[in-house]
């Protein structure tokens, strides 16, 4: 590795037109940061060398073609260096990155978020800002590549996944999960950049962050390169020499300045989170021999950036005409558009069918993978995985084969004990595209994956987290595994789904809802108790509605019983109790929170009725209290669990049918 000081000088950049490209996105990130009162300037300074040679020479892109399938991938990990992408997409040509953009850089409804939000029209291929998502997403889009290049063939998926990654990105937990996940499928499209400046916020990484990054990376099998992130040329053979590498993904360690340019401020922390200043910042234009006013791209340098952004034009063009006549084109294109095949509407309706026939006693996971195993033939982009808990999840169908190197073209992933990676992987496969995944894990380990949920639904992306054990029904594992307070919290996250089905054919209704959101994720919370079938086969998906009356609809009600998943039949057992004592009770089953908040105002009021309510969940109230009101009962968990069998710990915990009575009994008065 280079040996540079903390401080060093600049060193002599001989390409005149690579100095000028570079100097051209230094400058449009120092005034927009200048401009804005905040921001991020040091990375962008000190990765514009290498982002320049890699829009330049190596990404390909097309900026009137922004969602061309088959392009190259480029993941900013580093979000807080926003304005290198902005810049980037500025001067490449994308239409909806203006120069009123850059200018608008942090302000409210402008393309330019202090930390990049997805937008393909001007390069983000997703949101970062969390350090150590992009890195960990980047798992998951280069892994979707790989499986599609495997169904699809080299003729229409044929690209890479590039990556500028900091040292906080490298800090992180995630990103160890990410990296050796990689390694271990031999992600060799994949080429991370790690600007290795040695600065973080407090100062000196030293302070906390003294390992070796690139032996650590060669442990998980990644291909390891250590450049001078200030050279042109060196960049360009460590790119080279990396894309010649099949089997192995790519680390290019690039020993960089932070804030390169800026006479006073360069090397330190001062110009990682603050503006410079217009005294810094004229010094630096005199320093880099940059003689123009505020956000002033000369016309030759411009025109260098916008032919580097049509470069891959006629590669373009080519693949279009092979994707014309190639006989997996209808596939291809179906896969890419996230559509639902025919085939599974009769798949899920004969399944619905038979579980109302045959009324089984099963648990909501085991009712889970039974309807995987008849969807998952019929939609050939469900992908699925687990954190190391198969069995338990139920999320292998039988006769799925396991996706591993070099052969990606199973349908299941095997992601260990890596809950967080699993999801920020199962996000990268679901923004790259083609692919539809899913994933398991105990509920209890949501708080793991949690990072990664908010990003899914912050970017509005089809992913399903599979959760399973999702109350005290646990049973003997104690409170350690039993998830208590995990369902208020998800469902505090905006626009997840939480879903809470209470038997076979409700579950099979909300995999269907998770299936036809494409623009948010679902979580569904199962159990691992047996639950004896409720529902009719009804051709009507009534999950949908987030809430519906179960019992009672047509009967004058002096209760109502809300409840979801395994506490719906102890509602229902409740009701007959009641009626035998002349008290009638309608049972609402609410699977999910969400949706019913969607439906109409007078639809609501039709559910929950005007009668006293009760509650009755195995977990906290906090999520009720709005349909409880002030004279409701929650009839739930107020405190951790216990080990024991899951029916002592109902019958410990006071939710049964018979307390359920009571309460009833003692709110009517």
């Amino acid at each position: 590795m280079p040996n540079i000081a903390a401080v060093p000088s600049i060193p002599v950049i001989l390409d005149p037109a690579h100095k000028q490209m570079s100097n051209a996105v230094r400058f449009l990130a120092m005034d927009a940061v200048e401009r804005a009162k905040s921001g991020h300037p040091g990375m962008p300074m000190g990765m514009a060398d290498v982002a320049t040679v890699l829009w330049a020479k190596f990404l390909r892109f097309d900026v009137e073609n922004p969602s061309w399938p088959d392009r190259d991938r480029f993941i900013l990990s580093a979000g807080h260096g926003s304005m290198l992408l902005y810049a980037l997409a500025y001067l490449s040509g994308y239409k909806k990155m203006t120069l009123e953009e850059i200018k608008n850089f942090r302000q409210l409804g402008s393309h330019t978020p202090g930390h990049p939000e997805t937008d393909i029209d001007i390069g983000v291929e997703m949101t970062t800002g969390p350090l150590g998502q992009g890195i960990a997403h980047s798992t998951g889009f280069a892994l979707a590549e790989r499986i599609l290049n495997a169904r699809f063939g080299n003729e229409l998926v044929d690209h890479r996944t590039f990556v500028i990654a900091s040292d906080g990105d490298m800090m992180e937990g995630v990103s160890h999960e990410a990296a050796s996940l990689a390694g271990h499928l031999k992600l060799g499209r994949l080429i991370v950049f790690y600007d290795d400046n040695k600065i973080s916020i407090d100062g000196p990484t030293t302070l906390s962050f003294t390992e070796d990054v690139q032996a650590r990376f060669r442990a998980y099998g990644w291909h390891v390169q250590a450049i001078d992130g200030h050279d042109p040329a060196a960049i360009e053979a460590a790119t080279q020499e990396a894309l010649s590498v099949t089997d192995k993904p790519s680390l290019i360690a690039c020993r960089t300045i932070i804030g390169f340019g800026a006479p006073k401020k360069q090397g330190t922390s001062g110009c990682h989170g603050s503006p410079l200043g217009a005294e810094e910042i004229a010094a630096a234009r005199a320093q880099l021999d940059w003689n123009y006013d505020p956000f002033v791209v000369p016309d030759d340098v411009l025109s260098l950036w916008r032919k580097a952004g049509t470069r891959s034009r006629a590669e373009v063009q080519a693949w279009q005409k092979r994707c014309m006549s190639n006989p997996n084109r209808a596939a291809f294109d179906a896969a890419i558009k996230g559509d639902l095949p025919p085939a599974y509407e009769s798949a899920l309706a004969a399944f619905k069918q038979k579980i109302a026939a045959e009324k089984p006693k099963h648990a909501t996971r085991q009712s889970s993978g039974a309807v995987l195993e008849a969807i998952l033939p019929a939609i050939p982009e469900l992908i699925g995985g687990s954190a190391d808990l198969t069995p338990s999840n139920n999320t292998q169908v039988k006769g799925s084969a396991d996706i591993n190197a070099p052969n990606y073209n199973g349908r299941y992933v095997r992601y260990g004990v890596r809950e967080h990676g699993m999801s920020a992987a199962m996000n990268g496969m679901a923004l790259h595209g083609g692919i539809i995944p899913y994933g398991g894990t105990f509920m209890q380990f949501a708080d793991y994956s949690r990072p990664s949920i908010r990003l899914a639904a912050l970017m509005h992306q089809r992913v399903i987290f599979v959760m399973t054990h999702d109350s005290i029904g646990l049973g003997e594992d104690g409170p350690t595994h039993q998830p208590v307070e995990h369902l208020s919290a998800l469902r505090a996250i905006p626009n997840l789904l939480v879903m809470r089905p209470c038997d076979g054919i409700e579950t099979a209704e909300c995999w269907d809802i998770a299936l036809r959101n494409t623009s948010r994720p679902s979580l569904l919370a199962l159990s691992r108790q047996g639950l004896p079938t409720v529902r009719s086969s009804d051709s009507a998906n009534l999950s949908a509605r987030g809430a519906y009356i179960l019992a009672g609809a047509d009967e004058k009600r002096d209760l109502t019983l809300l409840a979801t998943g395994s506490e719906v039949s102890l509602a229902l057992d409740a009701r007959a109790k009641l009626k035998q004592q002349g008290i009638t009770a309608a049972v609402v089953s609410m699977p999910c929170m969400e949706l019913f908040e969607e439906q109409s105002p007078d639809y609501r009021a039709s559910v929950l009725g005007t009668a006293p309510r009760i509650a009755i969940e195995a977990g906290i109230r906090q999520s009720w209290d709005r349909y409880l009101g002030e004279k409701g009962v929650f009839i739930g968990m107020t405190s951790f669990g216990a080990s024991a069998p899951a029916d002592k710990l109902y019958e410990h915990y006071g939710i049964t049918a018979e307390k359920t009575v009571e309460a009833a009994k003692k709110l009517l008065g």
